[in-house]
């Protein structure tokens, strides 16, 4: 009788018929940055998508720009909708099969098209389906005892998925087409959803009830560090997407080959993992602040050492370093939202300002690159937006230190 009343959520995956990661274990955090990259893992692979789209279809990188900042964009508003949603939708497992799915079937669609012009909107619809799972997932982190572990794996994740894409794809566009990078990401998303039945149920926490009237959730969130939390997380994302999404074009511009892009792109994610697990590590031992301002200026250097790019050897470091501080700073960025309340809307939230980052970055810079095309400026210029973050997420890091 019990299991005839219970929920879909214990009913179909209970432990006593089929294994079930413990909720707080280190295979649920696995699961977990699993499912939260599948939505955006196409930002890791934003170079290839570029790449693709201006080798292969012949695109500038005003109209490049446009398609990969309409993905990112609808991943914004996706991120933000599902925002106002996390205490609507108790049964959260049984929404991101349906967002897979639909991940799976727009960019089915975006395949079979043989005309770029309908990208934009296509690619907007696949970018707000992703940031609602994206969302989805964050507000699921936020739920565990150690949200910083699943954050610090996604990037794990993401960074791992990122290398084999940047080392793979882009030699397979000249024979298979302008659409290869799209293949991996239904692959990701179908790898994704095989993993679903073994997550726990995460249950939304109840409200409780204050004196005043409000929830206690509600009580608890500080308005003022949040918004520079979400602000740091946007500029930080938007200045390393503006350089990532053309490493490409900056690396010609330097007078380097494809050739040796792919691979030192691809060896840079994979050395940029270890900003993740290192992340992983600190995040539980030592406060925020500190280590978070170390790879904010560790950030910004890298970016500069870019102007030297001419040396593949200086490109290569620059790559690493970037790449490593790049791994190591969301997961503290989205570690300091997600702080902000129980029930992971926050986190959500901070998902919502990582993707409009990751939106404005590269059309931003499309367009920058499109007046002068000068690589020098973007360079200097995401350096700088880079050591502004520092000084906004100073005072909620600082804040957010005395709690502990």
């Amino acid at each position: 009788m019990a299991e005839a009343i219970s929920s879909p959520e214990t009913r179909d995956f209970s432990a006593g018929r089929r294994w079930v990661a413990p909720p707080n274990s280190l295979q649920a955090s696995v699961l977990l940055a699993f499912l939260s990259s599948a939505g955006l893992y196409y930002v890791n692979i934003f170079p290839a998508i570029t790449n693709a789209l201006m080798e292969g279809a012949g695109l500038s990188t005003v109209e490049a720009g446009q398609i990969t900042s309409a993905n990112a964009m609808g991943a914004a508003f996706g991120a933000f909708a599902v925002t106002l949603l996390i205490r609507r939708i108790p049964h959260w497992k049984m929404a991101s099969v349906a967002l897979l799915l639909g991940l799976i079937c727009i960019d089915i669609l975006t395949i079979m098209q043989e005309s770029t012009n309908i990208l934009v909107p296509l690619r907007f619809g696949h970018g707000f389906i992703g940031g609602s799972l994206v969302g989805l997932g964050f507000s699921v982190i936020a739920r565990t005892a150690r949200p910083s572990v699943a954050f610090s794996l996604l990037l794990v994740c993401q960074y791992g998925g990122g290398a084999l894409g940047l080392w793979l794809l882009p030699p397979l566009v000249p024979s298979y087409g302008p659409y290869v990078p799209f293949y991996a990401l239904i692959i990701f998303c179908l790898v994704t959803l095989s993993m679903i039945p073994f997550l726990a149920a995460y249950p939304l926490p109840e409200k409780k009830a204050t004196t005043s009237g409000t929830t206690a959730s509600a009580a608890k969130i500080r308005v003022f560090p949040l918004g520079l939390t979400l602000l740091a997380l946007f500029f930080f994302q938007a200045a390393n997407m503006a350089l990532f999404a053309f490493i490409f074009g900056l690396g010609e511009h330097f007078g380097l080959t494809i050739e040796f892009m792919s691979p030192t792109i691809g060896i840079a994610n994979i050395i940029a993992i270890g900003g993740a697990v290192l992340a992983a590590y600190t995040g539980i031992r030592y406060k925020l602040l500190k280590p978070l301002a170390f790879a904010l200026i560790c950030s910004a250097l890298g970016t500069l050492i870019f102007l030297f790019s001419d040396s593949p050897v200086i490109y290569l470091i620059a790559n690493c370093v970037t790449g490593v501080a790049w791994a190591f700073c969301i997961p503290y960025l989205l570690t300091m939202s997600a702080k902000f309340d129980e029930a992971g809307q926050m986190a959500a939230l901070g998902g919502f300002a990582s993707k409009m980052g990751l939106a404005s970055g590269p059309i931003a810079a499309g367009y920058l690159l499109a007046t002068d095309g000068s690589y020098p400026l973007l360079i200097v210029m995401a350096a700088g937006v880079i050591i502004a973050c520092l000084l906004i997420a100073f005072h909620p890091a600082r804040d957010l230190d005395a709690q502990i």
